[in-house]
């Protein structure tokens, strides 16, 4: 079997499929070139190993024998048992204990997945629900993003994950605000409509002039530009506009550009919701070093980021399981992500769910994917 990632596609008829990816270069390990494809199981084997997968992410329990054959299986629970025995063999299934059922490997899941997984679509009031809270009135670009991610921990039950976008856009205007006696807010506008807004220290003293200075002079200077260009440019200039600008005002700019960060992977934002739901499965509560070592990983922020920069990649859905990466190599968990982009295609960042290998894909998948269309759409404005 190829390894890398799944990657959910729409078609014309906007239905959903699976296909595979390529292999990850740097955060992607993968499995041992011996793992099988379906094509090497016989239907036995297939239908056995599926009603595994279903049942271990349904319940979260290990499965035996038995449970199959009590879900319809026309074979003797010792033929089951022999059948089990032979994928084991092959890496797909595994038993945590002794005495215990079987359940998949990562492998085994990935399998599934790729070749087995039936995945299904929202109803009217799930859809309803995402887009009335995204689309609530008067809610900012910062705002969205949260709530998206908060959208995703409350209905996929896992932990909702967002990157920030890199902006890459000019910038149109700028303009900073006093909010009081320590705090200002900085505006700004950038080329395709969007508004970032930032809180910022401000000294004392600071007089409304000298606000109306800085914004001036970044208006003069930054129109058209990146936030990189700008910053790459700026250190030196400033040196020559202390002569033009005034020390609170000189310093007015340099916060401002500080507060929003330019864009670079180690300055974004990774915004994540919903951690206690990784508290809130029985089987979780048994494990609590996993959980732990998942807590951890989400703190990775730097890897995370770049885990869910590969998703910009993507044209839809792609599923990360476990020791697949080296982020969750340790943890054992999995990443469902998808990309979300503007009317134009133009991709601004990535949001997804982040949990125990046992998520429920078939639900979650159509989640993320709904929920980064209409995130982009909202982008869109």
């Amino acid at each position: 079997m190829s390894v890398g990632v799944v990657q959910l596609r729409r078609n014309r008829a906007d239905t959903l499929s699976v296909a595979s990816e390529g292999v990850m270069t740097q955060l992607f390990t993968g499995f041992s070139a011996q793992t099988p494809s379906l094509t090497d199981l016989d239907s036995r084997a297939r239908d056995i190993f599926r009603r595994v997968v279903e049942s271990y992410l349904e319940t979260g329990e290990p499965v035996g024998s038995r449970t199959i054959s009590r879900g319809g299986v026309q074979l003797s629970p010792a033929s089951i048992r022999n059948t089990m025995q032979d994928l084991a063999q092959l890496g797909l299934l595994n038993a945590p204990h002794s005495s215990a059922g079987r359940i998949p490997t990562h492998a085994g899941l990935r399998m599934f997945v790729d070749g087995l997984l039936e995945v299904g679509d929202l109803g009217e009031e799930e859809r309803r629900t995402i887009e009335s809270r995204l689309f609530a009135h008067g809610r900012s670009f910062e705002e969205a993003l949260g709530e998206a991610s908060a959208i995703l921990s409350g209905l996929a039950g896992g932990a909702g994950i967002v990157v920030t976008p890199v902006r890459e856009g000019g910038v149109k205007h700028v303009e900073f605000v006093a909010l009081g006696a320590d705090q200002a807010l900085a505006i700004m506008v950038f080329d395709d409509g969007t508004v970032e807004n930032r809180l910022m220290h401000k000294a004392a003293g600071v007089t409304p002039s000298s606000l109306q200075e800085a914004s001036n002079f970044l208006n003069a200077r930054l129109r058209g530009r990146t936030l990189n260009e700008t910053k790459a440019e700026m250190a030196a200039e400033l040196d020559k506009a202390r002569l033009e600008l005034d020390a609170t005002a000189a310093r007015l700019v340099e916060d401002g550009l500080a507060a929003w960060g330019g864009g670079e992977d180690a300055e974004r934002a990774l915004i994540v919701r919903g951690r206690g739901n990784l508290l809130a499965d029985p089987s979780a509560r048994e494990d609590l070093e996993r959980v732990r070592l998942l807590f951890d990983d989400l703190e990775q922020k730097g890897q995370l980021i770049g885990l869910l920069d590969d998703v910009r990649e993507a044209e839809g859905v792609r599923i990360f399981i476990g020791a697949e990466t080296r982020l969750f190599s340790l943890s054992g968990s999995s990443v469902i992500a998808a990309p979300y982009m503007t009317g134009r295609q133009k991709v601004l960042g990535a949001i997804g769910v982040i949990g125990p290998t046992r998520l429920n894909y078939a639900r979650v998948i159509p989640l993320v994917d709904y929920t980064a269309r209409v995130l982009g759409r909202m982008m869109d404005g």
